[in-house]
């Protein structure tokens, strides 16, 4: 199994220990920042199993970013996506107008870089659909959690990407959603240390407990999602076989 978007802290070697154990053998971790891009990229040099997506958060428009080594550092062999990037109207932590020229910029730098491109997004629907359809490159949703995205995601083929929240009894958007989404364009996470699936809720939450998420969706969508997932993610972001 893959956890295709974590977040790891000064524990990641005890973290991907039990990930491991769990099955989990392989993490993409997400940074948020150019200065955290650095300490990820670290953690994926000293670990085979770990890959990098680099990029900066909505919640971080406000202040200034060097896209420029940003640029520099996804052009690191384990560096496989640029992200995570969008819009976040719900926190309202940066305007709205800064967010969106960081989004324009980080999809610009990831058709410069040939690389996907993975959206946090939240409160901010058609801004979001209105930026990533005139991107002309791979896109993820990732913790899918807008269900009027959906329609969107499907006639340009994004791919869709599910954390624990869509284990949660009261998600039953995000389950109709689930089941729509073709079995080629399936991806599954943690978005840890948030979103601990339900079996686990209250926990903080870590890459071994993507096999939840797997589960659910196993028995949501009739199929064994493992491997269609590992086969998505190794596409996608162009992970070795």
């Amino acid at each position: 199994m893959i956890d295709t978007h974590a977040h790891l802290g000064d524990d990641a070697g005890e973290v991907l220990e039990r990930a491991r154990t769990a099955g989990v053998h392989r993490v993409i971790e997400v940074a948020t920042s150019v200065e955290g891009a650095r300490a990820t990229l670290d953690r994926a040099e000293r670990n085979d199993d770990v890959y990098a997506c680099l990029g900066v958060h909505p919640h971080e428009a406000g202040k200034p970013a060097d896209l420029n080594e940003l640029r520099r550092l996804l052009d690191h062999p384990k560096a496989v996506a640029v992200g995570e990037t969008g819009l976040d109207y719900f926190r309202d932590y940066a305007p709205h107008d800064a967010q969106q020229r960081l989004f324009d910029a980080q999809l610009a730098l990831a058709r410069e870089v040939g690389k996907p491109v993975v959206i946090h997004t939240r409160a901010a629907d058609d801004d979001t659909r209105a930026q990533l359809v005139a991107h002309d490159g791979v896109v993820v949703l990732h913790c899918f959690s807008s269900p009027p995205l959906i329609d969107a995601a499907l006639e340009h083929g994004w791919y869709v990407s599910f954390a624990g929240n869509v284990t949660y009894k009261n998600a039953y958007d995000l389950r109709a959603a689930a089941r729509r989404v073709p079995s080629d364009r399936l991806l599954a996470e943690t978005d840890s240390p948030y979103l601990a699936p339900q079996a686990v809720r209250g926990r903080r939450n870590e890459p071994a407990y993507v096999a939840y998420t797997y589960d659910f969706l196993t028995e949501l969508r009739g199929e064994d999602v493992r491997g269609v997932v590992a086969e998505n993610a190794a596409r996608v972001f162009g992970l070795p076989a």
